[in-house]
């Protein structure tokens, strides 16, 4: 009888930062993924890593970008740290996952995709959001051409935060503001959907009172006939709807935020029966075809497609290229606001 394959050793993981996006996602979705083990984190909050992975080492950024042991690095901390960390993480002989949003420059977004490829190393970013429910369930009804023709496409996601908070997000400093933050997702679901838009036009706000940062965007996409809304507010006591869609058959609205992100910080994980799913009172309606169902999120993706990406199976889930326009267009929207026109993608 002929031996069989002995099963591949877990991608050993070292994880920078241990705040609300290393903590709650990236180390919870990894627990999750049986082709990763989280086996070091840096973070200065050793007490909150030995609590939740205790058989996880914590070490200094430069130890673990050092640690031969370490296969995988995943970047979460602030967002002027992400391209000097994944170049040296590349430089070091890793495979890197950087979070949202890639960098802060397109240029250095695709000079760390090239580095990549020079290293012959794997190089990926959590644009966790191309799977919520809810974009999932946008995708299929574009692609099914439930509505016909599209005209008008908006996505709204509002807080109530009226106080400005300590941190670092909501700073002055490069990275800092919403547009970096809940922006990169809204303009990352948008150019899955329809690409790079012809122009970008943009107003950015500061509106709370002591705001260091943007707290307010709206952003004007144009793609022909269709134009594409992407706004988000800190002070919105009744949310917008989540999507609005109309088309020349048919429109498309949806209230509520995906439950995903709620779900991984009550620690509910991938595989659990009510994971990533919404109840029926949070299902959007077409105006002349009733409800429409909410898909499951399916956050687990991202690690279950990148596993199968190391082992030569396929593309990154989310590639650097794709990453690097999402910037691109934040920098157009940023130029637009500060020269008062329209930026032209062309």
């Amino acid at each position: 009888m002929a031996d069989l394959p002995s099963p591949r050793k877990p991608v050993r993981v070292g994880l920078i930062g241990y705040g609300l996006s290393g903590a709650s996602f990236h180390a919870r979705l990894l627990a999750a993924e049986p082709a990763f083990v989280l086996n070091a984190v840096s973070t200065r909050n050793a007490e909150a890593v030995a609590r939740d992975w205790p058989y996880a080492r914590v070490l200094s950024v430069d130890a673990l970008l050092e640690d031969p042991l370490l296969e995988l690095v995943v970047v979460t901390s602030p967002n002027d740290s992400h391209a000097a960390l994944a170049r040296r993480a590349l430089l070091a002989g890793k495979h890197v996952v950087v979070e949202k949003p890639f960098t802060l420059d397109s240029d250095e977004a695709r000079q760390l995709g090239a580095l990549a490829r020079e290293q012959n190393r794997h190089l990926a970013v959590f644009h966790n959001r191309r799977w919520d429910g809810d974009f999932l369930t946008v995708s299929r009804l574009l692609a099914e051409g439930r509505l016909g023709k599209l005209y008008s496409f908006e996505s709204h996601f509002d807080r109530l935060r009226p106080q400005v908070k300590k941190r670092w997000k909501e700073e002055a400093g490069p990275g800092g503001g919403l547009l970096w933050d809940l922006g990169a997702h809204l303009v990352d679901q948008s150019l899955r959907l329809f690409g790079l838009p012809e122009s970008v036009s943009a107003d950015l706000g500061q509106q709370r009172p002591g705001a260091q940062a943007v707290d307010w965007f709206h952003l004007l996409l144009r793609y022909g006939e269709l134009r594409v809304i992407l706004r988000s507010g800190s002070v919105v006591h009744e949310p917008w709807p989540r999507f609005v869609l109309h088309g020349e058959e048919d429109a498309f609205i949806k209230y509520g935020l995906d439950p995903q992100e709620d779900q991984l910080k009550a620690g509910l994980l991938p595989g659990a029966d009510a994971w990533g799913a919404e109840p029926l009172e949070r299902h959007g309606r077409l105006s002349r075809g009733g409800s429409v169902p909410t898909e499951r999120g399916r956050y687990e993706q991202f690690y279950g497609q990148l596993a199968s990406a190391l082992e030569g199976k396929g593309e990154v889930p989310v590639t650097a290229q794709s990453a690097a326009e999402v910037i691109r267009v934040i920098e157009a929207a940023q130029r637009s606001a500060s020269e008062g026109r329209r930026i032209s993608l062309a």
